[in-house]
């Protein structure tokens, strides 16, 4: 028993030595307070809504009285987060409004825009939060790799047919959720959609830069409009978003237990889109890239103007919408 002991001490020591080097432990988070009602009235749309940071968003937008827009893939899953959400805001909250969107399909973010279009008389804040984490190699319903088709191309196609509605909504916010993983990918435009080789790490982290381009473009294009549009990277969070990633069974109650030392919570995670969608501070501010309610510098490629006027004209076509 005591070498098992040991062996298991060893083993868990190296994991947590691991984990360090990996994943520095990230200072501590102070959450936003922001007043009682102050986004009474507001409509938002939060994409991936029924877990993680997306979850965290929509439960504290619906203690500000926020009318949300829950938009999920898994009508089920929602269901079950909208009652936990209401059960936890408190007597005095807004309203939570349940919508199927499932972004690897373009059929599915045509229906939802239509039906949001039809149904609400204004959009105040639009976040992209939902997204996919180096999954097998499968392509959408549309033939797109995954992970381009959910994190890019759906939300780039889900903007586009809402931006009129935000116009006229003005002041309005679109806030985007990209990674700090960023860093490690490239716009691969000679095979952007991974048909010839696939890295699953890599077209991940291709996703999270195009969104960051696309932020970039985007801002161009609203300029004068009223309308801002924002990304963020929330850090390392404690989601389901890798779930796709393998870990030997028996290091797994190891990394959940490193994950509770060195990763954030939901909620934690959230406080920079909650910045980003409710605080006066940032009204105006467009273009932008933040992490820890804090502006942040980027790296040249994801603040290159021509490859980010490349993906969108692109993109565009891709989605299929006309010029």
């Amino acid at each position: 028993m005591s070498t098992a002991v040991l062996i298991a001490a060893v083993v868990g020591g190296g994991v947590l030595l691991l984990m360090r080097r990996l994943f520095p432990r990230q200072k501590a988070v102070e959450l936003l307070r922001f007043p009682a009602g102050s986004m009474r009235g507001k409509t938002v749309i939060v994409t991936g809504a029924n877990s993680g940071i997306g979850r965290a968003v929509a439960g504290e937008l619906l203690r500000l009285r926020a009318r949300v827009i829950m938009a999920c893939r898994d009508p089920g899953s929602a269901e079950e987060a909208a009652r936990d959400l209401k059960l936890q805001a408190g007597p005095e909250q807004g309203e939570l409004v349940l919508k199927h969107l499932d972004l690897s399909s373009l059929r599915s973010v045509r229906r939802f825009c239509e039906e949001v279009i039809e149904e609400e008389s204004k959009i105040d804040v639009l976040i992209n939060n939902a997204g996919i984490y180096q999954c097998p190699y499968t392509k959408t319903e549309d033939g797109f790799e995954m992970q381009l088709g959910v994190n890019h191309l759906g939300h780039f196609l889900l903007t586009h047919l809402l931006l009129d509605l935000l116009k006229t909504s003005a002041p309005s916010r679109i806030v985007v959720v990209s990674s700090k993983l960023y860093k490690y990918g490239h716009i691969n435009f000679d095979d952007l959609n991974s048909e010839n080789n696939y890295n699953k790490a890599f077209c991940y982290s291709q996703s999270k830069l195009a969104n960051l381009l696309f932020t970039l473009e985007l801002a161009r294009h609203l300029e004068g409009t009223r309308v801002t549009v924002n990304a963020l990277t929330p850090g390392i969070v404690r989601t389901r978003l890798g779930r796709h990633v393998q870990i030997p069974l028996l290091a797994k109650p190891l990394f959940y237990l490193a994950s509770l030392v060195f990763f954030k919570s939901p909620l934690e995670g959230a406080q920079t889109p909650l910045y980003l969608a409710c605080s006066p501070e940032v009204e105006g501010v467009s273009g932008k890239c933040f992490a820890n309610c804090e502006e942040e510098k980027l790296m040249d490629k994801a603040t290159d103007d021509q490859a980010a006027k490349r993906l969108w004209d692109i993109s565009k076509n891709m989605v299929g919408l006309s010029n």
